[in-house]
């Protein structure tokens, strides 16, 4: 903890929130964290900040629940480990309980600081001996993961099971590109340390919660991705990345992707690095598999989808000069909520199911409405600018047409992927 603190502010901050990495973020470089069952927090970017706490009533339907902002910091343990703990702002400890105390959440992560060390409470039933287990066990993932996160680049869609093997789990149950975020956040907090031991960080919406599979498409929008303030360096190496990739061609790329495949139950990876790889054939290719479980087409799913951009696009054509520079937009699906009930496992019969045109075919063994098990929203604001933000510089007119562009250009490559499956 930062000497700037005294003993009577430790105490004023009795309880805090052990932050966990985000195990289904797929995309970004931003290190996302799991706060409880229902809300992530993030790095606070005031611009972001900003635009969450100004943004119109209209867009908020496509965006992640802005749920405030609270103070995150770290501790050291003796074998070298570090954990980043969230703790109440300004004092405000029932906003940190209402949210740290769900019914999901478990209660050992609550802390209380002794000695500059967290110390777990009372009530807590992990034994000290299981607590050295954990930490033995996480310096082992950690040491590792530098070698993990090296051949993540050259091997940009892997595959992970889902399934334990005994009483031994995966390695990496989730998108190991967490895994990379979270140490890289790390490393930021830990290299400040001397300077800096206190950061602000936005609470949002955890919007793969209500899955129990999540499926995540995470699509990098826009035709331009610099924001007005970028230095010329960073100005000409996002302008380098659009035009090397479908960004400027269709005002869209893939950002990163996890699908469920559900004979093998495994999640399918594929990062940003391969994204940007990817012809505009390519891309579509990349949105079929999105959207097939490995078995057959989820048809069910393009009228649900198609449905909710196209009233974002509406939304966003009324949006007088937003620029949503570098933002993202998130498409998400519950792998496991539409599992089929296989009544038939010869292989001929899986093959006719997954060329079948027909809605009973390719729906009927979805357990729940399409509708509601898919969901669309924008998300990364770090680089959004309008003219209500007094502050900048630039200010421009007009719609985000690049971003629109993009938007309806997805929309036509779904309905081609929808029209060609069905012939």
């Amino acid at each position: 903890m930062s000497p700037a603190f005294g003993t009577m502010e430790v105490e004023h901050y009795a309880k805090g929130v052990i932050l966990e990495p985000f195990l289904h973020q797929v995309g970004g470089h931003s290190c996302v964290l799991r706060f409880n069952d229902k809300t992530i927090c993030k790095p606070l970017i005031q611009r972001e900040h900003q635009f969450y706490e100004t943004l119109p009533t209209e867009i908020r339907k496509f965006t992640p629940q802005y749920k405030g902002v609270v103070s995150v910091s770290f501790e050291g343990s003796e074998e070298g480990n570090l954990c980043l703990i969230a703790y109440p702002l300004n004092g405000d400890q029932d906003n940190l309980e209402n949210g740290a105390h769900s019914d999901c959440e478990p209660k050992n992560k609550l802390i209380r600081w002794t000695n500059k060390k967290p110390v777990l409470l009372e009530n807590d039933k992990l034994t000290k001996e299981r607590v050295r287990q954990h930490r033995k066990e996480e310096k082992m993932k950690s040491h590792n993961l530098e070698e993990e996160f090296e051949w993540l680049k050259k091997s940009e869609v892997l595959y992970y099971s889902t399934e334990k093997k005994g009483n031994v789990g995966s390695q990496f149950k989730h998108n190991p590109w967490s895994m990379r975020c979270h140490q890289q956040q790390l490393q930021r907090m830990k290299e400040n340390a001397k300077h800096r031991n206190q950061y602000k960080f936005i609470l949002l919406e955890n919007l793969t919660c209500r899955y129990e599979v999540p499926c995540v498409l995470d699509l990098k929008m826009g035709t331009r991705q610099h924001g007005d303030d970028a230095s010329e360096e960073k100005k000409a190496n996002q302008i380098r990345k659009c035009q090397q990739s479908t960004s400027a061609v269709i005002g869209v790329r893939v950002c990163g992707m996890q699908v469920y495949q559900t004979g093998t139950g495994q999640l399918m990876f594929m990062n940003k690095y391969h994204g940007r790889k990817l012809t505009v054939q390519g891309f579509k290719e990349a949105l079929y598999q999105f959207f097939h479980n490995g078995r057959y087409l989820h048809r069910e799913l393009f009228e649900p989808v198609i449905k909710k951009l196209t009233e974002l696009k509406t939304v966003l054509e009324k949006q007088e000069s937003y620029r949503f520079y570098s933002s993202s937009l998130l498409i998400i699906y519950d792998g496991k909520g539409l599992q089929e009930v296989v009544v038939d496992s010869d292989p001929e019969y899986l093959e006719d199911l997954s060329e079948s045109s027909s809605d009973e075919s390719a729906g009927a063994f979805a357990n729940k409405p399409a509708a509601s098990t898919v969901d669309i929203r924008m998300i990364d604001f770090a680089h959004t600018t309008c003219r209500f933000y007094g502050e900048d510089s630039v200010v421009h007119e007009g719609l985000d047409s690049g971003y629109i562009f993009g938007l309806q250009n997805l929309i036509t490559i779904i309905k081609e992927i929808r029209d060609e499956s069905s012939e």
